[in-house]
């Protein structure tokens, strides 16, 4: 993706975006559709869609302010504060959207300037003896002038025009609060709703027919590639319109419904002619406003295809130069004004605002609530680059976020799904042509970090203490030959998978410098590489060291990544190479000063054979080590790699006591809830003279993976490495040695 578009020539202050977004406000929804809503839900249900619409627009109005604030707005207004700050991908779906919007805008208000010569229609009956049914007769020519207009004098002639029209605008405003009918004469003030209500249609009907009316703040923002200095002008002029909008609409609300009737109100959609001191300044508004509302989105709409094309969005490369292409003074994008053309003469032709109006509000809700999305995220993602000069609060944002898609599906659920379903179908169709979604990973990897950050410090700060039934792995492995065996990262997979937490280091034995560190980088991406590829949730590390002891001593140091401290260390070694295992069994007291359960993971050819059987051997000593054994068995059985398989404990003791320990065994599992079958435990007599590594090496010949546990007086006697060397017979074996008892109760 570009850094930037193609540049221009900026010519215009913040006076143009006030004045494009203040006439965007105040326009044909205004004169046609106010005194309706009045009429039909009375003031205080008029002021209650005021305030609802406002939760929409004065937030994205800040949030707008804010991102505009933080980076160099160029071409394209809003397109481009929402690819560079979502990515292209996003940016791009929700920028054609945002396009059709603005581009269906033009012939919204075409048909509502049509609507205007309502007022000339008996004129024209009486005088010429033609009757005119269709307002299209009107609303066409006038576009086909428009478009002339603009692809033949741009923007300039857009401004110059716009100036004249708001001065109409503000003369016809002044002369409707001027007015005065028989009714308000009459009026009782102490009257906040109309007792005789006739349209039936629900608050949120109404509410879908006005929400257009408050959704042309933005409008202006179109103009930034067109803006000297458009961090400046952006706020301003969009947050001024946005207030001043709001304003004038609640005492248009209160002069309607204090100069009319309810019926009249809903009855006559020019009623404002009739109070206004000379009514037909009321026509000659709505046309200015109609007028001055298209001017203003035939300006913007164009300059946002042409900064989608400049980013290279669509597939054909000739039709990105071609709509990218502008004027080689001003470029003025007039190819993009002719493909606009095209768009609001075809809607032109439906002839039906409110048709049109619900079109456009899906799509300025989807831009609206990216934009309130995307200030709401930044707030929390802490970025040191995320420095706009005006802020918002979070809360606002998400408030206008959520505001946004509740009001989507209130308005029109259909409309919704299908503008929804339409901006997914973009994203993945851009999203399998482009590699560039940096811009929305970057947000949210920032809001993961915070969040992440904020529930570490929270977790330290409470008490961490706890229960022995409580108790959960939070594993810490290092390996020196992880690419040569992958038994430890498989381990530590399923140690991770659901009920604990684990972290993986890689041992790199070496002096620290540039190119070990290079190396360990390599290795450490080669690694992330192999887990995703086994859908691991196990936290990656590398470490480098000269020493195997003082590797050893840094990895236990390691904080606890989930929050929780890490409370057991796992080591793995090939049967019949017993250097590594020396080093594992010469540091067992610095584990032991850690606190930490040991585990040690013996790997053989064999592997891990069909992931069916689990054997836990216990002995009379193993009173601490088996509710470990069995712990670690119950959470490796909960992977899905060992969906079919089971555990088998075997225990060895004299004949006379092998009844005993059976009920104990039994007891023991049943009590902890365990997945464990009384026929799967066995009780095995041992014989005078015969070893307890001879039973295990006969019994679990053919398990998958076999739990032993040890002791430190084994570590401490001159046998400790034989003792792990006896297990010759059987595959991969865990030694397990807890340090603090564990419940299964």
């Amino acid at each position: 993706m570009s850094n930037t578009l193609t540049p221009n020539k900026p010519n215009f202050g913040t006076l143009p975006v006030f004045l494009t977004a203040i006439s965007t406000i105040l326009g044909a929804v205004m004169f046609l559709r106010f005194g309706y809503a009045v009429g039909s839900v009375g003031f205080l249900g008029t002021l209650m869609i005021i305030f609802i619409g406002h939760l929409v627009t004065i937030p994205t109005a800040m949030a707008l302010a804010e991102i505009a604030t933080n980076q160099k707005v160029e071409g394209g207004g809003e397109y481009f504060i929402i690819s560079r700050s979502f990515g292209l991908n996003i940016g791009a779906a929700i920028g054609i959207a945002l396009y059709l919007s603005q581009a269906i805008s033009v012939a919204f208000y075409v048909i509502a300037f049509a609507e205007s010569f309502e007022a000339v229609k008996p004129w024209i009956e009486s005088e010429f003896g033609y009757i005119i049914y269709d307002n299209r007769l009107f609303s066409i020519p006038a576009l086909l002038l428009l478009i002339l207009l603009m692809v033949t004098k741009g923007a300039a002639l857009g401004m110059k025009a716009l100036y004249v029209v708001v001065a109409i605008l503000a003369v016809s405003l002044v002369l409707f609060f001027m007015g005065s009918t028989p009714y308000s004469e009459t009026f009782d003030s102490s009257q906040l709703f109309f007792t005789d209500v006739t349209s039936g249609d629900g608050f949120f009907f109404v509410f879908a027919i006005i929400f257009p009316a408050f959704t042309g703040m933005t409008a202006g923002v179109g103009l930034s590639g067109d803006l000297r200095d458009p961090k400046r002008s952006i706020p301003l002029g969009t947050l001024g319109a946005t207030v001043m909008g709001m304003i004038v609409y609640v005492f248009i609300a209160y002069k309607l419904f204090s100069s009319a009737s309810s019926t009249d109100l809903v009855g006559n959609q020019l009623i404002m002619g009739d109070i206004a001191l000379w009514g037909p300044i009321i026509p000659i508004g709505l046309a200015a406003a109609t007028i001055s509302s298209a001017l203003g989105s035939f300006m913007v709409a164009p300059r946002t295809i042409q900064a989608i094309a400049g980013d290279k969005v669509f597939p054909n490369r000739y039709m990105n130069f071609w709509l990218g292409r502008g004027s080689k003074r001003t470029n003025e994008p007039r190819n993009a004004t002719i493909f606009t053309s095209f768009i609001a003469l075809a809607f032109v032709m439906m002839g039906d605002v409110n048709a049109v109006a619900e079109v456009i509000s899906m799509f300025f809700m989807v831009t609206y609530g990216s934009l309130c999305l995307i200030s709401f995220m930044q707030h929390f993602a802490a970025d040191p680059s995320y420095r706009p000069s005006f802020k918002s609060k979070w809360f606002l944002s998400l408030l206008g976020a959520v505001m946004c898609v509740f009001l989507m599906f209130k308005i029109n659920t259909g409309y919704a799904i299908a503008s929804i379903g339409m901006m997914v179908a973009i994203y993945f169709y851009i999203g399998s042509n482009s590699q560039a979604s940096k811009g929305m990973a970057s947000i949210f990897q920032g809001v993961i970090h915070q969040f992440s950050r904020r529930i570490q410090v929270f977790l330290q700060k409470t008490d961490k203490d706890l229960r022995e039934e409580d108790w959960r792995p939070a594993v810490l492995c290092m390996s020196q030959d992880t690419f040569e065996r992958y038994s430890a990262l498989e381990m530590m997979k399923w140690l991770s998978d659901r009920y604990g937490f684990g972290t993986y280091i890689h041992f790199e034995k070496a002096y620290f410098s540039t190119e070990s560190k290079a190396v360990a980088d390599k290795k450490l991406k080669k690694l992330i590489k192999i887990s995703s590829a086994s859908k691991s949730n196990v936290f990656l590390e590398t470490l480098i060291s000269p020493s195997n002891t003082s590797a050893i001593v840094q990895a236990i140091q390691q904080p606890g990544i989930s929050g929780q401290s890490n409370n057991t260390m796992l080591f793995e070694y090939k049967k019949g190479e017993s250097e590594w295992l020396s080093d594992i069994v010469d540091n067992y007291s610095v584990l032991k000063t850690a606190g930490y359960d040991l585990c040690i993971l013996g790997s053989s050819d064999k592997g891990f054979g069909y992931h069916k059987d689990i054997h836990i051997w216990i002995g009379r000593s193993d009173i601490d080590n088996a509710n470990l054994m069995i712990l670690l068995s119950y959470i490796i059985l909960g992977h899905k790699d060992w969906e079919q398989g089971e555990i088998k404990i075997f225990a060895a003791f004299k004949e006379e006591n092998l009844k005993e320990e059976q009920r104990n065994l039994i007891d023991l599992t049943s009590t902890g809830r365990l997945p464990i079958s009384a026929k799967n435990i066995r009780v095995l007599p041992l014989e005078e003279g015969r070893r307890r590594s001879d039973l295990i090496n006969e019994h679990s010949i053919d398990a998958d993976l076999t739990l032993i546990g040890f002791h430190e007086s084994i570590i401490k006697a001159d046998r400790g490495i034989d003792f792990f060397e006896e297990y010759d017979k059987i595959g991969n074996v865990l030694f397990v040695n807890t340090v603090n008892s564990k419940s299964i109760r």
